[in-house]
């Protein structure tokens, strides 16, 4: 770990004021993201729309004591100031940047730097998982790819990385080069080049030319020889490639050759031959832009010496990267996808895709502005717009703009089109939007927000946000603790934890989880309704739902004789379809599921029933969550590694085994995974476990917003029964939330604390139906102020902690009128 002084002259400038050698770990450009103060410096950036030096006084009084700032009107008062180091620089950006390449000039690993128009997180998130079998990856966090995000990523490297995976991005002339100071990458990859950012360069061949900047010392570039344009400047430059192609050229013409053999849904089965090697591989998605991200990832692994025949294993498990959307329930049982962050191809691409893969039934609808980062010409731009449309089944388009609605004949008969935001929603008639799933894809300028507004379905402002991003995160992190080979069963009862069903289904079936449990046939029946085909296993069936469960293939839990004789009498004789059973074992948790008593029987009887077939056997932990009962657990799974033997002996076939929860898969994952494991609360997460929190990500925050703010006297009351007494003159905030929305009443009174502007302000009084208050005096709070009731900075576990409760019951108890919307960063 470095000190302060240490790399003061590494950065440059004039170390205005040194105090003490404070030890630096943590870089901070952004005041609320502080992470540990004492070792923390804070680069003071002035952008075009922000200023960091404004925040060095509340900073210090955070207790950070290293600044690096532009100029002295930062710190005009040395004084104030006392213990801290500042150093005085031209640009923070640059001093940060040349930190960052001192701290890499420290380590000798490899490191692939990865560059181009579009793909950079895919393919460095997708190679960070087929390296992650056999090394130790650092990668750039989410998309950090900008002038500040590489270096910031880079600062991660420690000695403990054996590889290093980042992705570099610019926007104009003369940015790559310090990049490529910082990375100083050893391999590259160039994804391809299109026309995101043109409108920076002079034409793209000058970005083309820029990009390639950063590979001016690798020892290898791979990229595609299909993409003409790129490969004549790199063989042009004379950096040294490594290729692949899809085109019908003799093997000799790239390094690694590829045939496309079959393409379908999720699917697509291609051969690649590699020195004089042939192999087969089947990669688990089917649309153009992830084939061409996974062969950069295949070339990359070949190059770095993965034998072929390894390919297999490693690709079967990737994991799609989330994007950058949000989901909304609209009005008239519509669902809104919402994408306004940028408007280029690739982009509309990307967006047209998520529609795509939603599993909702009923038309799919596109609202498309004019796309205004395209860098084509326009005949030519919307020709290959209609034909993305087409190809990806819309069934209808609404085009905004004038430039689009010029070229309204390329598109599909029966398409709308409108001059602009305002016109559209002026000839708005809600009524023609009905049980669809709607993309709205817009450039900022066009203010798409206003049509999400009027389509979103009208609810109180309290809402759940639900970081889809976050909740990939946890999930793949749960598959990082087990073997690939280990199946997954993701709990999505009671509403999926509150998080919401349908949408945590859909995104589990896209990212390939091989089972759904929930509570009850209804929640099954409903998420076949929105078109989730996964195997659905219903933990509590009762007798009269098996009909429902035949006709919507799902799976009942069996837990006792009479619930399997009931079962039996529905289906005493071979149907169409096979009945599938789970087989419910009691080790200890004593609430559900057969003794070694009732397991004869219910064996005796299944021998009588061979048309029946038993798909899993499993138990459940009692103390996972706890260490002090980890004895108590392996009693538990030896017991029911017993039992599961006697299954399989009596059936005379393997059956599906898994014990483990969420916490049992910290605990235990290494030694009782058997063939598959049952992931809840940690999915949205909550490690229960508490051994490994820090390395999930909080995935639902809960907010509302303020209604009204009051001033009141020493002795006043507040709220139902005047239990909230006012010791002084005090300032309250009405917020839009009660227990009604599922805000326990517990909470009230000084219990329970909400955060306003990053402060925490205490309930007052006690906590109504449909509105609490709060105090906030000394705070600058204003009506329809945002309000964090959980979520990043006040976290499920204490809030619960402070009620005697446990996190799963807050989340499960915010209401279904609270409105969810789910999101990509």
């Amino acid at each position: 770990m470095f000190t302060f002084k240490e790399i003061a002259h590494v950065m440059g400038g004039t170390l205005a004021q040194w105090k003490a050698n404070y030890p630096v770990q943590h870089l901070v450009t952004d005041s609320r993201k502080l992470v540990n103060a004492a070792s923390s410096v804070f680069f003071a950036i002035r952008g075009e729309f922000h200023d960091g030096h404004q925040y060095l006084p509340e900073l210090y009084a955070q207790g950070v004591r290293q600044f690096v700032v532009e100029d002295a009107a930062g710190i005009m008062d040395l004084a104030a100031y006392p213990e801290a180091n500042i150093l005085l620089v031209s640009s923070s950006i640059e001093a940060m940047q040349r930190l960052a390449a001192y701290h890499r000039r420290q380590f000798t690993l490899p490191v692939i730097g990865i560059t181009g128009s579009n793909g950079k997180t895919i393919v460095k998130e997708w190679l960070a998982q087929l390296l992650s079998v056999s090394e130790r990856v650092v990668k750039s966090p989410r998309s950090y790819n900008s002038q500040i995000g590489v270096p910031l990523s880079v600062w991660q490297i420690n000695e403990s990385h054996t590889v290093g995976v980042f992705e570099a991005g610019i926007s104009r002339p003369g940015e790559m080069e310090k990049l490529a100071d910082v990375l100083q990458p050893t391999l590259g990859i160039f994804t391809n080049l299109g026309s995101a950012h043109d409108e920076g360069f002079e034409n793209r061949n000058q970005k083309l030319q820029e990009k390639l900047r950063l590979f001016t010392h690798v020892d290898k570039l791979i990229y595609c020889a299909d993409q003409v344009p790129v490969h004549y400047a790199i063989q042009k430059a004379g950096l040294p490639g490594f290729t692949w192609s899809k085109a019908e050229l003799p093997s000799a013409a790239a390094d690694v050759q590829v045939k496309v053999l079959e393409m379908r849904q999720r699917k697509t089965k291609i051969r690649f031959h590699y020195q004089g090697h042939g192999q087969d591989l089947t990669l688990p998605f089917s649309d153009e832009a992830s084939l061409e991200n996974a062969l950069h990832c295949l070339a990359a692994l070949l190059y770095l010496g993965v034998a072929p025949e390894q390919m297999a294993s490693r690709f079967e498990r990737l994991t799609p990267v989330a994007m950058r959307l949000e989901r909304k329930e609209a009005i008239n049982g519509c669902y809104v996808i919402d994408d306004t962050y940028n408007n280029d191809v690739a982009g509309l691409r990307i967006a047209l895709d998520v529609l795509a893969h939603q599993a909702r039934r009923g038309r799919k609808t596109l609202i498309l502005s004019d796309l205004l980062e395209a860098g084509m010409e326009e005949e030519a731009l919307y020709q290959q717009v209609a034909q993305e449309i087409s190809a990806r089944g819309v069934d209808r388009v609404i085009g905004i703009g004038d430039i689009i609605t010029r070229h309204q004949d390329l598109f599909p008969k029966g398409s709308e089109f409108y001059l602009g935001t305002d016109s559209f929603l002026g000839q708005l008639r809600p009524e023609t939007f009905r049980q669809e799933t709607i993309l709205v894809k817009g450039a900022r300028v066009f203010q798409f927000e206003k049509i999400v507004a009027a389509l979103q379905q009208q609810v109180h402002g309290t809402m759940l946000e639900v970081n889809l991003d976050a909740l990939v995160h946890n999930l793949n992190y749960y598959r990082s603790r087990l073997q690939p080979q280990t199946k997954i069963m993701v709990m999505v009862k009671a509403f999926a934890y509150g998080a919401g069903s349908y949408e945590i289904a859909n995104l589990l079936q896209f990212h390939r989880v091989d089972y759904l449990a929930v509570a009850y046939t209804d929640e099954g029946v409903a998420l076949r309704e929105h078109g989730i085909t996964l195997p659905i296993m219903v933990m509590n069936p009762s007798a009269d739902s098996f009909l429902k469960m035949e006709q919507y293939a799902l799976e009942p839990e069996i837990y006792s004789p009479d619930l399997l004789h009931r079962f039996l009498d529905y289906f005493p004789e071979k149907t169409p379809k096979t009945p599938r059973i789970h087989l419910k074992l009691d080790t200890g948790m004593h609430r559900l599921g057969f003794d070694a008593a009732e397991l004869e029987e219910a064996l005796a009887v299944l021998d009588q029933m061979p048309h029946v077939r038993v798909q899993s056997v499993f138990s459940h932990l009692a103390g996972a969550d706890e260490a002090l009962y980890n004895d108590f657990s392996r009693e538990q799974i030896a017991q029911f590694t017993q039992m599961a033997a006697r299954v399989e002996k009596s059936l005379g076939y393997t059956v599906t085994k898994h014990i483990l929860n969420s916490a049992g898969i910290v605990r235990f994952g290494e030694e009782a995974a058997f063939d598959m494991v049952r992931l809840g609360i940690g999915l949205y997460g909550v490690e229960s476990s508490g051994s490994d929190q820090g390395s999930l990500l909080t995935v639902g925050q809960l907010k509302t917003t303020v209604s009204q703010v009051k001033q009141i006297k020493a002795g006043d009351t507040v709220g139902y029964s005047r239990r909230g007494v006012a010791d002084t003159d005090k300032q309250t905030a009405t917020i839009a939330i009660g227990y009604a929305d599922g805000y326990d009443r517990r909470f009230g009174n000084g219990v329970g604390e909400v955060l306003i502007h990053g402060q925490r302000a205490p309930i007052i009084g006690n906590v109504c139906m449909d509105m609490c208050m709060v105090d906030v005096t000394g705070l600058d709070v204003r009506a329809d102020d945002e309000v964090l009731i959980f979520g990043e900075g006040l976290p499920l576990t204490e809030l619960a902690a402070r009620i005697g409760t446990i996190p799963y019951e807050l989340l499960t108890n915010v209401s279904t009128r609270v409105k969810r919307v789910f999101y990509n960063e």
